[in-house]
């Protein structure tokens, strides 16, 4: 990995709502935090493309998971900022140009894009340092291969400069920037010091600044997080720093980069840039295809079987199957929405939870029961609880298991179980070097989630 000096720090951009590739993402495990292409997510990629510390901005939900995945890579970020509520890149940005010494040059990467070429981006951000270092606002730009509707243009003037930067233009203007070869996709990847862009947007935005200072000031550190005070940051009009600063400015600079860059926006897409067989498919999982070509078919627990089509989006999970032609994948946000309008938890969420601690994935559902697979990660545990409605019934799968049940405490180990009564204070807890696989089956008057009492938590929560 390229050393880069420490004045040099990472911005990953964390947000997303996770409709694009449904059912596999959801808006509590979008599409960054997913392993798509690699052994790792689209998040772990970012982060590790750089290297170093990164600052990582994200929202509440996915707080305990960008974590874990960073621990994964056994990476310290300098600060995992948590949003109260989304307001866009501009204000997410200056947060962090606020956190960081005012010479220092703060590379901007959203977490949910794909790059191939790694070492091209390296040439181009180096090319980007004395740009930035001279108090020009970088960005980055990709050569387009088509008159893609969904990207910002820039407009290139001489040398590095920028003419102008066009956001998503329609499809006549797409396909006249792509004929006369002047223009290049916005990647939205920013290289820039944190005074420069602190100077831009106080001359364009003053009050965005003073709020996102206020949100800093007024904010707090929550474990290993630092969370944002919500009043000053939800009064926030969020603009992208397209929009906010790049549009306006007139220090802008581009820095062409062949890097083999997907944004990864669609199912298409995410077609386009996986490894296809003989006949123009990608195939993940279980499954079987007979006369298919040109076809992503991905099972994810189960046997798919695909005979005689072509140039479709099959994608299988456990609890939602996916049908699309790819020329209308972009509707699946249509069907993402209507899910919502009639409050499926299929939109948000899939069966299976993350928790700080570990996961569990409800496997079955009824009237007065519940039955949930349990993992807890090695050294965690769960917080000293107790439910007012539901009893439960413990089994280990593997791993070993250390219980609180009332005044007792005791091991558990493979095959082994126990009963815990309702109104009965619990805790469990993983003191192995392996994960703690096990089976909780839920009986009661009430079994949600919110039948929680917390005692004690490592994790800071209350509910």
């Amino acid at each position: 990995m390229k050393q880069y000096p420490e004045t040099l720090i990472p911005v990953i951009l964390s947000g997303g709502a996770g409709t694009r590739l449904w059912p596999l993402s959801r808006e509590l495990r979008p599409k960054q935090l997913l392993k798509l292409n690699s052994d790792q997510s689209l998040l772990q990629e970012t982060a590790g493309r750089l290297g170093g510390r990164p600052m990582v901005v994200c929202n509440q939900e996915h707080r305990f998971i960008v974590a874990e995945q960073l621990r994964e890579l056994e990476m310290e970020p300098r600060a995992i900022v948590i949003e109260p509520v989304g307001r866009n890149t501009a204000p997410a940005v200056a947060v962090t140009a606020l956190l960081a010494a005012p010479e220092a040059l703060l590379l901007v990467m959203p977490s949910d894009h794909q790059v191939r070429d790694v070492a091209a981006f390296h040439q181009a951000v180096d090319q980007a340092i004395p740009l930035a270092q001279a108090g020009q606002l970088v960005t980055f730009g990709i050569q387009p291969t088509e008159a893609n509707t969904g990207y910002g243009y820039i407009k290139c003037g001489d040398g590095f400069a920028v003419e102008k930067f066009v956001e998503k233009p329609d499809r006549a203007t797409a396909e006249a920037y792509l004929a006369s070869g002047s223009y290049l996709w916005n990647a939205g990847i920013f290289l820039f010091q944190a005074k420069t862009y602190l100077e831009e947007l106080v001359a364009q935005h003053p009050a965005m600044v003073e709020q996102c200072r206020a949100a800093l000031d007024q904010g707090g550190s929550d474990l290993f997080f630092f969370r944002l005070a919500e009043e000053p940051f939800a009064a926030i009009s969020g603009q992208s720093i397209d929009y906010a600063v790049m549009e306006n400015t007139s220090r802008a600079a581009v820095v062409p980069v062949d890097m083999g860059w997907s944004d990864i926006g669609s199912w298409s897409a995410l077609w386009q840039e996986s490894p296809h067989d003989g006949n123009g498919n990608v195939l993940l999982g279980d499954v079987i295809a007979e006369g298919v070509d040109n076809c992503y078919v991905r099972a994810d627990d189960r046997l798919v079987a695909a005979i005689g089509v072509r140039d479709l989006i099959v994608v299988a999970t456990d609890d939602a199957v996916l049908v699309a032609d790819k020329a209308h994948d972009q509707d699946v946000k249509k069907v993402v929405e209507r899910l919502k309008a009639v409050g499926r938890s299929e939109a948000s969420q899939g069966s299976r939870t993350w928790r700080p601690w570990g996961w569990f994935q409800t496997i079955d559902d009824g009237h007065r029961y519940r039955v949930k697979h349990i993992q807890v990660n090695p050294g965690a545990k769960l917080s000293l609880q107790k439910h007012w409605h539901r009893s439960e019934h413990w089994v280990v799968v593997t791993g070993t298991a250390l219980v609180t049940c009332g005044d007792s405490t005791f091991t558990l180990r493979e095959n082994e179980s126990t009963f815990i009564p309702a109104g009965t204070v619990h805790r469990l807890e993983n003191p192995g070097k392996l994960p703690l696989r096990m089976i909780e089956v839920q009986s009661g008057e009430y079994v949600g989630e919110d039948d929680i009492v917390r005692i004690d938590d490592d994790y800071g929560r209350i509910i």
